[in-house]
This record gives C-alpha cells, structure tokens and sequence, in this order.
C-alpha cells in the first residue's frame, strides 16, 4: 500500500529507543520547558536575594549556580548505580533535599523581602553569607564518602533500604544460633543422643560426645551424663518445682 500525504506529514509522538524503551516527545518536551523555566525563576530569585544580602553584583550569580550545583551534584551520587556506599548514598540524599529546600527557602525569602512582607535583618545576611563555605564543606564530605565501598554483607539500593547479605559471617552466626532450652528439654535430647551413641558404638555416650551434640557446656554435659547414669535423680526443673 503506497503511503498517503498522512502517513507522510504524521510526527509519531513516541519513538523505541536502541533498548526498546518507548520516549514520548510530549513527555520530553514538557519537562524541559518545565526545567528551563524553573531554572531560570529559581536563578533570577536567588540572585535578587544574594544582592539584596549585600552581595557584589558581578558576584550575585554565584549563589544559585551554588545551590543548584549541590543539589544535582547530591541527586547524582543518590540515584546513581555507581553509588557503591550506603552511608554516601544516606547523605547525598540529605543533601539533595537539603538544597532544594535551601533554594525554595531562599526564593520565598526573596520575594517576601520584595513585598514588605518582612524585613532584611542580620540573620538573613549572615545565612546568605554562609551559604557557600557550607557548601563547600558539605561536597567535600560527599566526595569522600562517594569513594568508598561497602562489605558485601551489607546492600542498599536506590531507594535507600538496606539488607543483610545471608552468606556474611555475622548472619550465619546469627542463623545458627538456637533458642533457649529448658533442663527437661536438654535431657530428653541427651537420652536421644545416648540412644544413638549406643546403637553406633555399643556404649554409652561419652561426657565430650554429649557436650558437642547438644552444644552445651562442660559442667552441663557433665550433670546431664550423671542423670542418663541415674534415671532416678530429679531434674533441677523438677528439683524447683519441689
């Protein structure tokens, strides 16, 4: 079927990628306007508030190209898979929030100054001041923590939630280790263990086989031997009972 003047002058509105993700061009299209316009709202906001502050005005721009540095700097290390620290990925998150909190905070501040709403006082300037050599400080810090590694015993993902790897030493410590049991419990397993030990070596289970059955102490294989001796003698349970 020869193509008509639509299938010609149609523009498909979603295009497969090389890996068979499907990119809608509205979609694409709408977050950049969206990007560009609150960056350059968010931009004009904070280089008002930095002048006002009593920055120089050839020096005003560097406080958002400041804060929005950070703030894509910190999203980055966050969502990244080459992210291989859960303590990087915890603090670039904070971090990431932090400044976008820190530039909606700066904007409103802005435009409240503007509108009389309230008064530039000394606290507003020294914060705006400050802005810079905590960045600095804050980046540096995530730069530290991006080059480190964690043990494969622990993993945390994107999203921030942290599991245990089963195969660490700690873990299978933790897997092995039984709940507590009572003294009635204990001889009943001893009694089975003597059976065994009997029928496989055609005598009575020894104090040391006994011990590393059950896993249980020296002096406590040593009482539970001397009742499978002496069936007759109570138990400490029965002995409190008493």
């Amino acid at each position: 079927m020869p193509p008509t003047d639509a299938h010609l002058t149609a523009v498909p509105s979603a295009v497969p990628t090389d890996d068979g993700t499907v990119r809608d061009w509205w979609v694409v299209i709408g977050m950049t306007i969206a990007a560009v316009s609150a960056a350059v709202a968010s931009f004009t906001g904070l280089y008002g508030l930095a002048t006002v502050a009593g920055w120089p005005v050839r020096l005003a721009w560097l406080l958002p190209l400041t804060i929005d540095a950070h703030a894509m700097t910190s999203a980055r290390v966050w969502l990244a898979t080459t992210t291989r620290s859960a303590s990087a990925r915890r603090f670039a998150r904070t971090n990431a929030i932090g400044a976008i909190g820190m530039s909606i905070t700066g904007n409103a501040a802005y435009h409240a100054i503007g509108a009389g709403l309230i008064d530039l006082s000394w606290p507003i300037v020294v914060l705006v001041g400050a802005v810079p050599a905590a960045v600095l400080g804050l980046t540096a810090h995530l730069h530290a923590l991006h080059s480190r590694t964690d043990t494969p015993s622990t993993v945390e993902d994107a999203s921030g939630s942290r599991t245990k790897d089963a195969s660490s030493p700690r873990s299978k410590r933790r897997v092995r280790r039984s709940p507590r049991r009572t003294d009635d419990e204990l001889l009943e397993a001893a009694r089975f263990a003597d059976a065994q030990y009997r029928q496989a070596n055609g005598r009575p289970i020894t104090r040391d086989a006994l011990r590393t059955s059950l896993r249980i102490s020296t002096p406590r294989a040593t009482e539970l031997r001397r009742q499978l001796n002496d069936p007759d003698q109570p138990s400490p349970d029965e002995t409190d009972r008493s």
